[in-house]
């Protein structure tokens, strides 16, 4: 997710945004105009939302449950730019969406769309000490996580508030298997380079039941670059982390106290074991074909902390294989999924498979796009109750809308839904409830949250 692509909005386009959207609208069945490219059936065609947010196929809904601009119950506003998203089961028929919301710190822009409002009205009600790090002048940067939870019985949205502060482009994370959300910040800002106090480019926890903001402690074993997303296997407790540059890497972290990241541990980044520096890419030139697997190592890597961004740089030097922008990740049955957003020839995507070995595991080019109206730069990533993979498409273009995409086990595309509100914003992250009923997700503009229900079981391959 690179921001340059999203400062889409204007002053006037910004405050729009805030302006509030109807609440609990359904989607309208009605003709649908634009083809689609779908290798199976899925859940058939689309079909138009005449409230202009969200088309989906017959027989599904949405219910918007949460908007940027809404004042949440600790007095600030949601901010903008929800991306990434993990939900957790509170129990009593409740669950907690943790949101990232990707603000740089550096951007004006970003500053208006933080907790303290578009015209910083309510900064007053943020603590800075509370926070990771300030602008200059003393006030939290706009980034970090929100909590909302969620009544799946009643449909109703119980509460929201601030739950990490003061960080910079929270793009994706992850969850883990102890109840809690990883925050990862795609930036590598410092005091040098921008107006900020402190380095940036680390991973924060946030425990799905806090009820305040959390205490902001940057895990920084697990390195300092352009994170995206992460992913943690449950048998072993390895984390495994996606890097959002063309030029990025895969890694793990293998820690030290399974379950307390905290404590540190050691980072390697993945290297094909008969090619060191491979190029799985496929931009260029042809390392791999769908459906082929390669053997795979880990090189360890040093300085993971480096002030210099140049993590990836030395860790291909040392044998790492090169990925492009490796975005969504996530855990499956023992194997896991990720998206390289800018893979391929066309450089529309890719989706790798990775299983774990004792010898280090192998990996799959499991997808790749050879036509954007079928997959179009997948992002975040999800696997579904049933097996497939649900992908957020995020390509800003003036021709072809994002949308949400289904893959099948044998790797076959179909489309659950299509956003169809001005601007043509990414989705991000998809995440399904504990009982496989809900899919909840959000496009980043205007900075919305979705709870789609439907007949899931009835997908057709």
């Amino acid at each position: 997710m690179r921001l340059q692509r999203r400062d889409l909005l204007t002053g006037s386009a910004a405050a729009i945004a805030f302006a509030g959207l109807a609440r609990n609208v359904q989607a309208q069945t009605a003709a649908t105009e634009e083809t689609y490219v779908n290798e199976v059936h899925g859940y058939g065609p689309l079909v138009r939302d005449s409230n202009r947010l969200l088309d989906l196929p017959e027989g599904f809904t949405y219910q918007v449950i949460s908007q940027s601009g809404d004042t949440m119950d600790d007095g600030l506003f949601v901010p903008g730019q929800p991306d990434g998203m993990g939900c957790f089961d509170l129990g009593g028929g409740k669950v907690a969406l943790v949101r990232n919301h990707e603000l740089k710190g550096s951007s004006g822009l970003h500053r208006n769309l933080g907790p303290g409002g578009f015209h910083q009205e309510r900064i007053g009600l943020l603590d800075p000490s509370k926070g990771y790090d300030t602008y200059k002048d003393g006030r939290a940067l706009p980034g970090g996580t929100t909590t909302l939870v969620y009544d799946l019985e009643t449909r109703r949205t119980v509460s929201q508030h601030l739950s990490l502060a003061g960080t910079s482009t929270n793009c994706c994370g992850g969850h883990t298997p102890w109840g809690s959300w990883l925050t990862c910040e795609e930036n590598t800002e410092t005091a040098d380079t921008a107006d900020v106090t402190k380095p940036h480019g680390f991973v924060f926890e946030v425990p799905a039941t806090a009820a305040g903001l959390v205490d902001p402690v940057p895990l920084k074993a697990m390195g300092r670059f352009d994170h995206e997303a992460v992913c943690i296997d449950p048998a072993t407790g390895v984390v495994y982390l996606t890097e959002d540059q063309n030029d990025g890497l895969f890694y793990r972290f293998i820690p030290a106290t399974p379950g307390r990241l905290a404590d540190g541990g050691r980072l390697q980044a993945m290297a094909f074991r008969d090619r060191p520096g491979a190029d799985s890419r496929n931009q260029d030139a042809r390392e791999w074909a769908v459906g082929d697997w390669r053997e795979v190592v880990w090189v360890d890597l040093d300085d993971v902390e480096s002030p210099n961004d140049d993590l990836r740089l030395r860790g291909h030097a040392a044998g790492a294989a090169l990925v492009a922008r490796g975005e969504g990740i996530f855990w499956g049955d023992g194997e896991l999924y990720m998206t390289a957003t800018s893979g391929g020839p066309l450089r529309r995507g890719q989706i790798l498979r990775y299983v774990p070995s004792a010898a280090g595991g192998r990996i799959q080019l499991f997808l790749e796009s050879a036509d954007e109206r079928t997959m179009n730069m997948g992002d975040n990533i999800t696997v579904a109750p049933w097996g497939h993979l649900v992908v957020c498409e995020d390509n800003y273009s003036s021709d072809i809308r994002n949308h949400l995409k289904g893959v099948t086990p044998d790797g076959k595309v179909y489309t659950i839904g299509r956003n169809v509100f001005t601007g043509n914003s990414e989705f991000a992250g998809a995440v399904f409830s504990p009982d496989g009923e809900v899919l909840f997700v959000n496009i980043m503009y205007p900075g919305i949250t979705f709870a789609i229900r439907g007949p899931w079981t009835s997908v057709r391959t």
